[in-house]
């Protein structure tokens, strides 16, 4: 398998601070900045779910704004009470109804997509240098 080059021109500060790094590091200067680039970009879709990969390939052309709508997003308060009772009662009891069983499964399912799509749009902030706030400064709503 042959590997592609690429030739970057990059800004002095930068080419001397990854320079000052590889010495460092005792690393080769294109290797860091393999390491560098791979480690920066967002994840790729393709180890997410099928039914999600569309949706979060499309994350991808956003708007600061509109990424940081999805980041900031919430189980609405009244689906998270019922995602509790119904997580409860399938711990304490065998007596659910398969109509229970089923909206556990599927609320569990839309909290589990909630926070894929989350992480999803903060790793392309990331990667847009958008300062990521610490989890103290998030909004507890």
């Amino acid at each position: 398998m042959t590997t592609p080059n690429l030739t970057l021109s990059l800004p002095d500060e930068i080419f001397h601070h990854l320079t000052r790094m590889a010495e460092l590091t005792h690393q080769t200067i294109e290797s860091l900045a393999v390491q560098s680039i791979k480690t920066n970009l967002p994840p790729t879709v393709e180890n997410a779910p099928l039914e999600m990969q569309s949706s979060l390939q499309t994350m991808q052309t956003l708007a600061i704004e509109e990424l940081l709508k999805i980041a900031r997003r919430q189980v609405p308060v009244p689906q998270q009470q019922r995602h509790l009772a119904l997580l409860e009662r399938n711990q304490e009891t065998e007596s659910m109804s398969l109509g229970e069983r089923q909206e556990l499964r599927e609320l569990g399912q839309a909290a589990d997509q909630l926070m894929l799509k989350k992480a999803y749009a903060w790793a392309i902030l990331r990667w847009r240098g958008y300062r990521i706030p610490a989890l103290d400064e998030l909004p507890l709503e």
